[in-house]
């Protein structure tokens, strides 16, 4: 698989945009090279750099097979489902490290199921790891 955006490149600085110091625009993401098998999508964006380890900013699940493609801003794609983040929401968080460059990883997920049961943060990489059939990411930076 392979995953890609337009609204920033791959280990390049994220536009301010796209974080709580913007607008905290949802970035455009575009995955592509789909295996054989996938019934749907998940993606995850997460900060691993933050104080007292990962901090989640977005999860989305049961992204149909259809959609391959996430517009800027767009929010929630139809037929899927967000998971609350660690910001107490469920639309995106924007990059918002507290001091110093954070490193922010996009990860798409290709199922072997149509949808998920029972997702929350906390368990949202366990359930997707047992029916995930290939994965992408696409890591962007910000500093404040």
């Amino acid at each position: 698989m392979k995953l890609t955006s337009n609204s920033f490149r791959t280990n390049q600085s994220i536009p301010p945009q796209y974080t709580c110091d913007g607008s905290d625009r949802s970035p455009h993401l575009a995955w592509s090279e789909i295996p054989s098998g996938t019934r749907s999508f998940a993606v995850s964006c997460l900060d691993p750099d933050a104080p007292g380890g990962g901090f989640i900013h977005w999860l989305l699940i049961d992204i149909p097979l259809s959609t391959t493609e996430i517009p800027e801003n767009a929010g929630c794609p139809t037929g899927a489902k967000e998971i609350e983040n660690d910001f107490g929401k469920k639309p995106y968080g924007g990059p918002c490290p507290p001091q110093g460059e954070h490193r922010y990883v996009f990860t798409v997920y290709a199922l072997k199921a149509e949808t998920l049961e029972g997702v929350g943060r906390q368990n949202f990489l366990d359930l997707v790891k047992q029916n995930m059939i290939a994965s992408a990411e696409l890591i962007g930076r910000y500093a404040r």
